[in-house]
C-alpha cells in the first residue's frame, strides 16, 4: 500500500516520464526526417550528375512507345520504367520535348527526339534521388556534342546557379538510342538544392510562344510559325531533298530565295535582314520577355507569367512588375535584383554568343527567379550558342562586343543589360568576371585541354551513335573547329578588355581593321539547325527501320498540326484524374515499389503517424499505472 502523501509525487513523476519519452520520440523522428530531406536534396547531384556518362534506360510498352513517337508533336506523356545509373524507377512519365527542334525531327524519319522525364507524373511524390524531373537533349544542330555542355560549364565556373548537367547514354528497351545531354529542370528540387528554400517563384521566359506554349515546365503546347523559323539557320553543305528526290548542297548561311512565293534571299548577316519582323523593334516589349516595364497590368507580361513553374498569384506577379518598374528607372537595383549573380550570368552568356536569348530580338530562353521581391536570372537552352543562331559569319561571333552584347535590338530595349552597364562599378565587376573566365577557362591552352578531355570522354559513344545527326568524321572536324572558335573568341574578349579591340557595336562598325580574324574557320563545321548529315547520309541518321530520313526543301516544310492541347485547367484535371486512377490501381499492386528516398513526403507522413501512435501508447500506459495505484490507495 502506497502512503497517501506519496501518491501525488508518484502521479507527477509518471506523467513527467510519459511526457519526456514522448518528446524524445518526436525529436528522434523529426531528426530522422530532417536527415532524409537533407540527404534527398543533394543526393541526385552525385547519384545522377556525378557520373561522367549518365546511364538512362527506358523500359516501355513497345506499342505505347511507338504511338508516342508517331504523335511526338503532341508531347503527351506515357508511363515507363526508367533505370538511372542502375537504379530502377517505376511508372515514370516520359514525353518528347522541344519546339522547332521537335518539329524538325517530327518532319524527318528520325526518332531521335529530346525527352522529358517526370518522376511524379503518375506516382505522387516520387523523385529520382530527390530530383523531380530532368530533360535529355538530342544534340540537334551540334556536331561537337559539347556547345551546350561548355556553356553551362562556364556558368558553373563563374558561380552562376546553373542546373546540373551531364552526358547521358540513352537506351530504349535494350536498344541504343544515342548520346544526349541531361539537364536538371528548374523546379522545387532545384530550389531546395540551391536556395534551401522553395518559397520563390520561377518563370520560364518564352517570348516566341505567344500561341500558348508554356515551356518545358508546362504541358500546354501550340503552334507558332515564327518560332518554327527560329532555328532555320543554314550552313555549308547542308543537305535538303528536292521534291524529285535529288539532294542539293547549299553554301554557308544560304536559304532558298523564296518561301511560299515570298522573297527570302540572303542579303544581310542577321536573321532580321532575312525575315522581316523578327528583328528591330519586334524585340521591344515582347510580352515582357525584354524585361521592359510597360504598365502595371499582369496581362502585359505574358511571356513571363504565362510560363510560371507551378502556380502563381497576382500578388506574385506584381512583385516582378514592381522590380521591372524600378529597373526602368534605374532605382534601387540591388534591392530588386541580385546584381552580382546577374553580372556573372551576363559574363558567361556574352562569351558563348547565344542569340536565341535575351540578347537578341527573341527575348527568351532564360528563367526569372523571384523571392521576396528580389530577382535573378538563370541560364537555359544553349543548343544554339557559339554562333548557332542569327550569326552572319565566324568573325561576328569571335568579335561579339562585350559592352553592347545585343543583336538586332538597341541596348535601351534590354534594360537589364543597359541599366547595369550604365553603372561604372557594375560594369567593372562584369569585366572582372570576364577576365576571371579568360584566366581560368581559356588562358594557357585551358580551353583546348577542356575540349580534348570531353572528346576523350565521349568520342567512342559518338562513334557508335547510330542515330547521330552527323557522321563521326564530321564530329571530329567539329571538335577541332570548336577549339579554334573558343581560342579566337577568348583572344577577342581579352583584346576588348585591354582596349586593343573595340568593345561596342558602333566602334566595331566604324573601325573593323582591329578585329580578330576568323581565318578559314567555318561556323557550319560545328553544326547548324536544319542541316548536317545524319548517319552515313541524310538528316537524323538511320531511322529505326533502316530508311534514310530527310527534310524536304524549305518550301515544302509544314508545321505539323495537332499541337493544341486542352486548356490548362482541363489538362490539369485530366492529369489529376489519371493519377488518382493509377493510385487506386497501385493499392492492390505491391510490385509497384518505389526506390528508397524516392517518396519523401509519403515517408514523412508515415513517420508522423508513428510518432502519434507512440505518444498515445506511452500516455495510456502512464494513465493505467496511475489509475491502478490510485485504486489501491
Amino acid at each position: 500500500m502506497i502512503e497517501s502523501k506519496k501518491i501525488n509525487i508518484l502521479i507527477a513523476i509518471s506523467l513527467v516520464f510519459a511526457l519526456v519519452v514522448s518528446i524524445l520520440f518526436v525529436v528522434v523522428a523529426n531528426t530522422q526526417e530532417a536527415n532524409i530531406i537533407n540527404t534527398g536534396k543533394a543526393e541526385y547531384t552525385s547519384k545522377i550528375f556525378g557520373s561522367d556518362i549518365i546511364s538512362v534506360e527506358i523500359i516501355a510498352d513497345e506499342a505505347q512507345w511507338q504511338e508516342m513517337l508517331d504523335n511526338a508533336i503532341n508531347e503527351q506523356y506515357i508511363m515507363a520504367d526508367v533505370m538511372v545509373n542502375g537504379t530502377k524507377f517505376q511508372s515514370v512519365g516520359i514525353r518528347p520535348k522541344g519546339n522547332s527542334s521537335l518539329t524538325q525531327v517530327a518532319s524527318s524519319n528520325s526518332d531521335r527526339y529530346s525527352f522529358r522525364f517526370q518522376f511524379d507524373e503518375y506516382i505522387k511524390g516520387q523523385t529520382c534521388f530527390g530530383l523531380e524531373s530532368f530533360v535529355v537533349n538530342n544534340m540537334l544542330g551540334d556536331n561537337t556534342y559539347m556547345k551546350e555542355y561548355v556553356s553551362y560549364d562556364l556558368m558553373k565556373e563563374i558561380g552562376v546557379d546553373a542546373p546540373c548537367f551531364g552526358f547521358a547514354d540513352i537506351k530504349v528497351n535494350d536498344e541504343n538510342w544515342g548520346l544526349y545531354l541531361a539537364v536538371e529542370l528548374y523546379n522545387e528540387s532545384y530550389e531546395q538544392r540551391v536556395f534551401n528554400d522553395t518559397s520563390g517563384m520561377l518563370y520560364n521566359v518564352k517570348s516566341m510562344d505567344k500561341g500558348g506554349n508554356m515551356g518545358d515546365n508546362q504541358p500546354n503546347r501550340q503552334n507558332n510559325n515564327m518560332r518554327a523559323m527560329s532555328d532555320m539557320e543554314g550552313g555549308e553543305n547542308t543537305r535538303f531533298q528536292r521534291p524529285n528526290g535529288e539532294s542539293q548542297e547549299r553554301t554557308s548561311n544560304e536559304l532558298p530565295e523564296s518561301i511560299n512565293g515570298e522573297d527570302r534571299s540572303v542579303e544581310g548577316r542577321n536573321m532580321e535582314d532575312r525575315f522581316p519582323g523578327m528583328g528591330g523593334d519586334m524585340g521591344r516589349g515582347s510580352g515582357g520577355g525584354s524585361l521592359e516595364y510597360t504598365d502595371d497590368n499582369v496581362e502585359s507580361y505574358g511571356s513571363i507569367f504565362n510560363n510560371v513553374v507551378g502556380k502563381g498569384t497576382e500578388k506574385d506577379y506584381k512583385r516582378v512588375i514592381e522590380a521591372l518598374k524600378n529597373l526602368s528607372e534605374g532605382n534601387n537595383l540591388e534591392e530588386y535584383f541580385d546584381v552580382d549573380q546577374i553580372l556573372r550570368y551576363l559574363a558567361a552568356h556574352t562569351i558563348v554568343v547565344n542569340l536565341d536569348s535575351y540578347s537578341s530580338s527573341m527575348a527568351q530562353n532564360y528563367y526569372v527567379y523571384e523571392n521576396k521581391g528580389k530577382i535573378t536570372i538563370l541560364p537555359w537552352d544553349y543548343n544554339l550558342a557559339w554562333g548557332g543562331f542569327q550569326s552572319g559569319d565566324a568573325s561576328s561571333v569571335i568579335n561579339f562586343p562585350i559592352d553592347t552584347p545585343v543583336s538586332g535590338v538597341e541596348m535601351s530595349s534590354r534594360p537589364l543589360i543597359e541599366k547595369l552597364f550604365e553603372n561604372p562599378e557594375y560594369l567593372n565587376l562584369y569585366h572582372s568576371y570576364l577576365q576571371q573566365l579568360m584566366d581560368e577557362y581559356f588562358a594557357n591552352g585551358k580551353f583546348e585541354e577542356k575540349i580534348n578531355t570531353l572528346d576523350t570522354l565521349i568520342s567512342d559513344y559518338v562513334k557508335n551513335d547510330n542515330t547521330a545527326f552527323c557522321t563521326y568524321e564530321e564530329y571530329k572536324k567539329a571538335v577541332s573547329s570548336f577549339i579554334t572558335l573558343g581560342n579566337l573568341r577568348a583572344k577577342s574578349i581579352q583584346g576588348q578588355l585591354h582596349g586593343t579591340v573595340h568593345s561596342t557595336t558602333e566602334d566595331q562598325k566604324a573601325d573593323a581593321d582591329n578585329l580578330i580574324s576568323a581565318g578559314d574557320l567555318n561556323l557550319s563545321d560545328l553544326g547548324s539547325m536544319m542541316g548536317g548529315r545524319g548517319g552515313n547520309e541524310g538528316f537524323g541518321g538511320m531511322d529505326r527501320n533502316g530508311g534514310r530520313p530527310f527534310f524536304g526543301n524549305l518550301e515544302e516544310i509544314e508545321i505539323p498540326s495537332g499541337m493544341e492541347l486542352p486548356a490548362d485547367m482541363e489538362l490539369s484535371n485530366m492529369r489529376q484524374e489519371g493519377r488518382i486512377e493509377l493510385q487506386e490501381e497501385m493499392r492492390g499492386n505491391p510490385t509497384n515499389s518505389i526506390v528508397p528516398n524516392s517518396d519523401i513526403r509519403q515517408n514523412l507522413g508515415k513517420n508522423n503517424l508513428i510518432q502519434i501512435s507512440l505518444l498515445l501508447f506511452v500516455l495510456i500506459i502512464a494513465t493505467i499505472f496511475v489509475a491502478r495505484y490510485k485504486k489501491d490507495y
